[in-house]
């Protein structure tokens, strides 16, 4: 798959294949990926990715659309063409033909060549996708991706800078656990016994700004997991890059930051990590929840009773003043007014659904969302589970917020 944005963008990494990687608890296992380097090559003059989010559509190819020129009065946006096989016209999208794309991982930069590591939910493979190139195969990692298992979320290690490191929750035919991978070794086992039942096998992993990871455990189906303090199941965990317990938790020596969740969507925060957000579903709602050390979640910061599927989030509050969160069951993008201090101020606004936007698009199912810095982000999409797969599906999506979002009311 060859993307529109060959001729504007350039490829940000230097990255070489990996071949299969295979699960090993005793693994002699570098703490660095040694000779690995995710960097900018000759990269292009900035320019403004398209728009998608609030206030705006990519792939408006129209002059006042986003990112077009003109005073955008008395335009038509011109149509994006349906897709042609594995190529998409649509100008937000940087990879496509991938199965499940429940794991997203941004490599950071300045948006001017966007890239990420995207993992299959079922396959267990993590492909290197970057705008301009088709994606290559980094990594496979045996998962068991039965019921809502198998690989749900990647993350960077907090020093990936110095470490190049990337992190993996998982599902095996025993248990859920985190990994370490790093190129050309063999997955490194770093907190493992995480318990698994036939759903609630979903994890999410974050960083706090700090240092530290944060993982965010299923109940394991058993929701009474949740408030066990003897349990692994239904916590977010706080542990340093080795798995152990990090320094500064609410209990010395142990690993729990919060109890109460059951089954989580994502974990995302703002730059400084002083807003850190977690979604979760419940049996009879749709949650997402301030995290604080030490607080189990049982307040929640908004609720949806409808059950939209919540997913992926990214924290666009410093430059547009709403959280994103994206969801794989409704299909669209909510956009949720916040405060700096964190304060949720009235109802999600819907885009991506369909129906809103000029011309109106959608994505399909939305799942797992990483920042590349704080405008922009990249949402993977899951169409190829449950959903209705158009023939370029499943892809890889940028997403920017506009400076506000109309429609968002007050409860």
């Amino acid at each position: 798959m060859r993307t529109r944005y060959r001729r504007k963008w350039t490829a940000p990494l230097a990255l070489l294949a990996c071949g299969s990687l295979l699960l090993s608890g005793c693994a002699d296992f570098d703490n660095t990926a040694a000779g690995q380097k995710f960097t900018q090559v000759n990269p292009p003059s900035p320019e403004s990715p398209p728009q998608v989010g609030p206030g705006g559509d990519a792939g408006d190819s129209g002059p006042g659309g986003p990112g077009g020129r003109g005073n955008g009065q008395n335009q038509t946006p011109t149509p994006v063409p349906p897709p042609q096989g594995c190529k998409d016209f649509d100008k937000a999208v940087i990879a496509t033909c991938l199965d499940t794309v429940a794991a997203v991982a941004a490599i950071p930069g300045d948006g001017t060549a966007p890239s990420a590591l995207a993992g299959e939910r079922k396959s267990g493979r993590i492909l290197l996708a970057a705008a301009g190139k088709d994606p290559a195969a980094w990594a496979t990692i045996p998962v068991d991706g039965s019921g809502d298992g198998g690989l749900t979320s990647l993350a960077l290690s907090p020093g990936f800078a110095e470490d190049q490191l990337v992190f993996a929750y998982i599902t095996t035919p025993t248990d859920n656990r985190l990994v370490r991978l790093a190129k050309g070794q063999a997955p490194k086992p770093v907190l493992t016994g995480i318990p698994k039942g036939a759903s609630g096998n979903r994890g999410a992993i974050g960083t706090d700004g700090k240092g530290a990871l944060l993982v965010a455990t299923g109940d394991a189906g058993n929701p009474g997991l949740a408030a066990d303090p003897a349990s692994l199941a239904g916590k977010v965990l706080r542990v340093d890059t080795s798995g152990k317990p990090a320094p500064g938790n609410p209990t010395a020596g142990s690993a729990v930051f919060s109890t109460g969740v059951h089954s989580p969507g994502a974990i995302c925060r703002d730059q400084a990590g002083s807003r850190i957000w977690l979604t979760d579903r419940l049996a009879d709602k749709d949650v997402l929840h301030r995290l604080r050390a030490g607080q189990p979640l049982t307040t929640p910061a908004w609720s949806w009773p409808d059950k939209p599927g919540v997913a992926g989030c990214a924290d666009f509050v410093a430059a547009s003043g709403y959280l994103a969160v994206a969801t794989s069951i409704a299909g669209n993008l909510q956009h949720l007014p916040v405060t700096p201090d964190g304060a949720v101020t009235g109802k999600p606004s819907v885009t991506l659904d369909g129906k809103t936007g000029k011309p109106p698009k959608t994505f399909g199912r939305l799942s797992s969302m990483s920042m590349i810095n704080p405008q922009i982000a990249l949402v993977g999409t899951i169409n190829k589970d449950g959903g209705t797969p158009v023939s370029s599906d499943d892809r890889l999506v940028i997403i920017t917020p506009a400076a506000s979002a109309g429609g968002s009311g007050k409860d």
